[in-house]
């Protein structure tokens, strides 16, 4: 399978050497450009993000006081740093459709122009998928873990949550799983270049599934093979999602409609 990819990876390069091509020196004038409005966009986000912290910071705890906790200072710079951190990872949220649109504006020298009529369709998906994954992981995710792993494997224990720990368990739990909604768009690319296709992600279907529980296992927070399911099972769907994107704009496919027509 890996060496099937890496052939088709080269033909796609191979195929866009016909494109206008930029040097060495334009790409990375590009890219300065670029990241530096990235981080322009994400300094904003911190900004607005901050001045909603207190608003932040009781929805990143409210999965613990559901269940009757609290986080706990161990050190007097937690408060701190909690606020530094949220407004970050907040403010990155905030700004992450502008980034895109940054990323996309890098990479749109290297596609064909048809190709690029697709970008409000990727940001639009891309923030809306992002964002069920982090609906999905608060509001199911997270009080289902903290229930079970409080009040029923931990109700024989008492509890001391650190500001840190509990912080980097919400945030891996939300972005991991925002992140992994991303899966249709990550083929919407490789189809798009001609690297995979339907039919080669549904031959290759066995190695998807075991690479999506392997995933499922490392971000589950509980440790349990039903919760590994259930982080599983969103995921299947979204590929097979990829699988039907994969048809609908490999270039294969797009060729045959401009001959019918």
């Amino acid at each position: 399978m890996a060496t099937d990819l890496l052939d088709r990876a080269r033909n796609a390069v191979h195929d866009r050497a016909e494109l206008p091509g930029m040097s060495l020196m334009d790409h990375l004038e590009e890219l300065r450009r670029r990241l530096l409005w990235s981080v322009v966009y994400l300094a904003v986000g911190m900004i607005i993000a901050y001045a909603f912290h207190t608003h932040i910071i009781a929805a990143l705890q409210k999965p613990l006081t559901d269940v009757g906790q609290k986080m706990t200072m161990t050190h007097p710079t937690d408060s701190i740093n909690i606020l530094i951190k949220t407004s970050a990872i907040a403010g990155a949220i905030l700004a992450a459709p502008f980034i895109l649109y940054q990323i996309w504006l890098f990479i749109s020298p290297g596609m064909y122009a048809h190709e690029k009529r697709y970008v409000w369709p990727f940001m639009g998906t891309t923030v809306f998928l992002f964002a069920m994954g982090v609906v999905f992981g608060y509001f199911y995710v997270l009080p289902g873990a903290m229930k079970v792993l409080l009040l029923d494997f931990g109700k024989d224990y008492n509890h001391m949550i650190t500001i840190d720990e509990y912080t980097g368990f919400f945030m891996a739990v939300i972005l991991g799983l925002g992140i992994t909604f991303e899966l249709p768009i990550l083929i919407f690319f490789l189809a798009l270049f001609g690297i995979v296709d339907g039919k080669f992600l549904l031959k290759h279907f066995r190695y998807a599934i075991l690479a999506i529980f392997i995933i499922a296992a490392v971000i589950c927070p509980t440790p349990d093979p039903i919760g590994m399911t259930l982080f599983a099972l969103p995921m299947l769907g979204l590929y097979f999602v990829g699988v039907a994107v994969a048809f609908l704009v490999h270039p294969d496919r797009r060729k045959k409609k401009e001959k019918t027509a």
